[in-house]
């Protein structure tokens, strides 16, 4: 934390001056003001060296700088909540927690994001408030279960849910990115192999067919239509496709487009059952973790809908909390969406009988969880032999499609 020089008049009317860490000079002047000192004037003071507060050339400008060129990632955001989480059980303050976790992290973004936390702390905002001033970091699960914790008192164990939390969902995601990668390079490659052979090689053998007066078979006509369409329109290729790409995406994300899409991802073979246990699992780990951190049943569903990132999901959810409000029972009401398995509403009905529903919600989300990493890794281990194959047969219809036609010509 930067190490301030200052100079100011106290209640007396006496000139004082000093040191002292803060954040920022706004920081020094909110944390001095406490004190009843009225701060005139501002330095940085650091290993010998005096800087001005503004001039661009102390160390909070640094890590601006810094901040512009780097993100913010999930797992960095799981490690600060575990840290914080750790230091507030050991009895610490929560403004000189956050200053000892300020002092060590490496990302500067994150690092100045902490440092404006801690000075609204500082300055008698609650830790939620402060962290809501940044929701892309910080999202409104995450909020929403801070300021809980902070109502109940019991905010150490409330992060530190939040950090598994974090882990858990950071450990999905990463196990999908994975078990995509293999598929997307081989795809790659097999689409750069194709073209080069498409575009350089196929047309300088299939020249030797203009002279001849044999009609050619359907298949090497529809070869040599691809070569002379992609050798000639390649620009097309090349600027279309991404242009569909990102046309598509803009369609699936717009308020027409999206319910047709969500709807149709949720019945895509082998896909759709995958799409809808990823989103049931997060969401049955978002609502259950809210609800043991003391969050209100009806908030806690508001926010952990949000988590599915699906429209038609996301309605069922809301159609639910209505019939919850009306005096209806969670499993009940999830059940008329049709979406919800029956052996999730079985689970959920026990917990509420029982009383423990966000143990029950913990325990489905942990066999989803499972079940997903099962199917990755199957789905992961059918595609390499399918693309091998898939490559193997274009490879092939392209020598036979060539071959015949020489053979005609050359009978033997």
């Amino acid at each position: 934390m930067p190490l301030w020089a200052y100079k100011g008049v106290d209640a007396r009317g006496k000139a004082v001056n000093g040191t002292r860490d803060a954040d920022s000079p706004k920081g020094l002047r909110a944390l001095l003001r406490k004190d009843g000192v009225a701060v005139t004037d501002v330095t940085e003071a650091r290993g010998g060296q005096s800087t001005k507060a503004g001039t661009g050339k102390g160390l909070s400008k640094q890590v601006d700088i810094g901040a512009y060129f780097q993100r913010i990632k999930k797992a960095e955001v799981a490690a600060f909540t575990r840290q914080l989480a750790t230091l507030l059980r050991a009895g610490i303050p929560l403004a000189e927690a956050l200053g000892a976790l300020f002092e060590q992290l490496e990302n500067p973004k994150l690092k100045s994001l902490v440092g404006e936390v801690r000075t609204k702390v500082n300055e008698g905002s609650s830790l939620a408030d402060a962290l809501g001033k940044h929701p892309s970091v910080f999202e409104g699960v995450y909020v929403s279960m801070v300021r809980a914790g902070e109502t109940a008192g019991n905010l150490d164990a409330v992060l530190m849910r939040l950090a598994e939390f974090t882990e858990a969902e950071v450990a999905l995601r990463t196990k999908v990115t994975g078990a995509m990668i293999y598929p997307a390079i081989m795809g790659t490659v097999a689409a750069i192999v194709m073209g080069i052979l498409m575009v350089a090689v196929v047309p300088k053998i299939t020249d030797m067919y203009k002279d001849s007066e044999k009609a050619l078979p359907w298949n090497t006509e529809l070869l040599v239509w691809m070569s002379s369409l992609l050798g000639n329109r390649w620009y097309l290729f090349i600027t279309g496709i991404p242009a569909m790409f990102v046309g598509f995406r803009r369609w699936t994300k717009s308020a027409a487009g999206r319910p047709v899409w969500d709807k149709l991802a949720l019945r895509i073979p082998l896909f759709g059952p995958l799409v809808k246990q990823i989103a049931i699992g997060r969401f049955t780990r978002t609502f259950g973790t809210m609800l043991a951190a003391g969050v209100p049943l009806l908030r806690a569903l508001d926010v952990s809908k949000d988590v599915l990132d699906n429209h038609v999901l996301i309605k069922a959810i809301e159609k639910a909390r209505e019939d919850i409000q009306q005096g209806e029972s969670i499993a009940g009401s999830l059940r008329r969406s049709g979406y919800f398995p029956s052996v999730v509403l079985h689970m959920i009905a026990v917990g509420e009988r029982a009383g423990q529903l966000e143990t029950m919600l913990g325990n489905v989300a942990d066999a989803y969880e499972a079940e997903v990493e099962m199917k990755l890794s199957r789905m992961t281990t059918l595609l390499e032999p399918i693309m091998i194959v898939a490559m193997g047969g274009a490879v092939a219809f392209i020598v036979f499609s060539i071959l015949i036609p020489i053979l005609d010509m050359n009978p033997t």
